[in-house]
């Protein structure tokens, strides 16, 4: 690929093709929009486009070609740590693409390339219909999409990843495609789980689900009682129905204006569930973790939209994150949780925001005919902590302590990962078994042999 110098008559021709904008480096608006959902990540791309249509992504497409640039599409900027080096990459953020078009007959979503899952959630969830939508509202449709997807209702429905209809993809020789079972079948199954290597997604169609209402909600109960409440919970998850998706999870809120004032400074262990059925239904299956006594109970019957800020996820910028993330058998014993809690919850104070347990399987975990190429998740149960440094010097105790537990709960490794919680460079060679990933690699040498496309994690 042939690699020349960008100048800024250079930029302002790409910005003149477009609806949207383009900025280089030294062009004021650069700074501001470069940034992402981690504010303290520094990448300085070649070129920063924001484009408004697919027309708009295409003429970006075609401008990286004839100047040798790669083409990193992003959306919200969630999972951005693992991007390389983006000096000689066009930064093609979507952030203007959030269009949402619902047919309701056929129960599809049409979501631009922008969209938020709150874009989908709330008016779906309004024609008493859902989506198999991320665990925060602002989190971005399609990288979630495209790396998986893990919701609230995975064990009822499965990956989301598994519930495309169709994908409209730009993809390295400037084709736009409608790719689907029948139109570049091949395409359409890298893309679902494949990460975004193969092309800049512009739009997707998702199915939707009839449900008007569910069973979900939060139990809180003092952090001193964290092996007692994650071992039973552990215990209850195995007796489950499909219908039950939820987390065991060590908080420690941090204390700032930004938490609700009566968890704001504290630490909890949390039991956290979505059950697809009604008021009768759920409060049985929740009774046996509510008949240990929770501090704070929020149970009760909700509209999907509700499962957005179940999770209590930050929105909006932070100043950095770090984390780690395993998948786990489902052989996760009294040891496990031991280690866990005597990270999060022993003597010393930990660094950590949360570390939690996802439990997952049901049909999260069955393969299936017409699968993408995330089939199916490996293992039972998503492990996954996170620590946010807010003061010089967090860093390197923030990494020991997720080190720490790592170390405890590699025995228990399903030996794959889930590429949306895997932050950082990674070998893609532990996302897939290696005939997938001979697939997807062979997929990506047909339509993209220059490696035009950079994605997040690279194939």
């Amino acid at each position: 690929m042939l690699t020349t110098d960008i100048s800024r008559p250079d930029v302002q021709a790409l910005a003149a093709r477009l609806t949207g904008e383009a900025y280089g480096p030294d062009d004021a608006g650069y700074d501001e929009h470069r940034v992402g959902f981690v504010a303290s990540l520094d990448h300085r791309p070649a070129v920063l486009a924001l484009p408004e249509t697919a027309e708009d992504v295409r003429e970006i497409v075609a401008f990286a070609r004839e100047h040798g640039l790669r083409v990193a599409p992003q959306g919200t900027g969630h999972n951005a740590y693992s991007l390389t080096d983006l000096s000689r990459s066009v930064l093609l953020k979507t952030s203007r693409m959030r269009g949402v078009e619902i047919d309701a007959e056929r129960k599809v979503a049409r979501v631009e390339a922008g969209a938020w899952w709150i874009d989908v959630t709330a008016p779906a969830s309004e024609l008493g219909l859902a989506p198999l939508a991320g665990s925060s509202p602002d989190v971005g449709v399609v990288g979630y999409t495209l790396g998986g997807g893990v919701s609230w209702l995975a064990r009822r429905y499965g990956l989301g990843c598994n519930h495309v209809v169709a994908i409209e993809v730009v993809t390295a020789d400037g084709r736009l495609v409608r790719t689907d079972h029948v139109t570049e079948p091949d395409l359409f199954w890298a893309l679902r789980g494949g990460g975004g290597n193969f092309g800049v997604v512009t739009a997707i169609e998702l199915e939707l689900f009839e449900l008007a209402e569910l069973y979900a909600g939060v139990l809180f109960f003092p952090v001193d009682r964290a092996q007692e409440v994650l071992k039973a919970w552990r215990d209850w998850v195995r007796t489950v129905p499909d219908e039950v998706t939820s987390i065991g999870r060590i908080l420690n809120v941090p204390p700032i204006e930004e938490a609700p004032e009566m968890l704001r400074g504290r630490s909890f262990v949390t039991v956290e569930a979505a059950i697809v059925g009604d008021e009768r239904f759920g409060a049985e299956l929740i009774r046996p973790l509510r008949d240990l006594g929770p501090e704070v109970d929020l149970f009760g019957m909700m509209p999907p939209v509700g499962l957005s800020r179940l999770h209590m996820d930050p929105e909006g910028q932070v100043p950095a994150t770090l984390s780690d993330t395993l998948m786990l058998t489902d052989d996760v014993d009294d040891a496990a949780i031991d280690a866990i809690a005597a990270v999060m919850a022993g003597p010393e104070p930990s660094p950590l925001v949360m570390y939690e347990l996802r439990h997952v399987g049901g049909a999260a975990g069955r393969p299936g005919a017409g699968h993408g190429a995330l089939d199916a998740l490996a293992g039972e149960f998503l492990a996954f902590g996170v620590g946010i440094p807010m003061a010089p010097g967090m860093d390197a105790a923030i990494e020991a302590h997720l080190a720490r537990i790592r170390q405890s709960l590699q025995a228990y490794s399903a030996g794959r990962e889930y590429l949306n919680f895997r932050e950082g460079e990674t070998d893609v060679a532990t996302f897939f078994d290696a005939g997938t990933l001979a697939r997807l690699r062979a997929v990506r040498d047909r339509v993209d042999p220059g490696r035009m496309l950079q994605a997040n994690h690279e194939l």
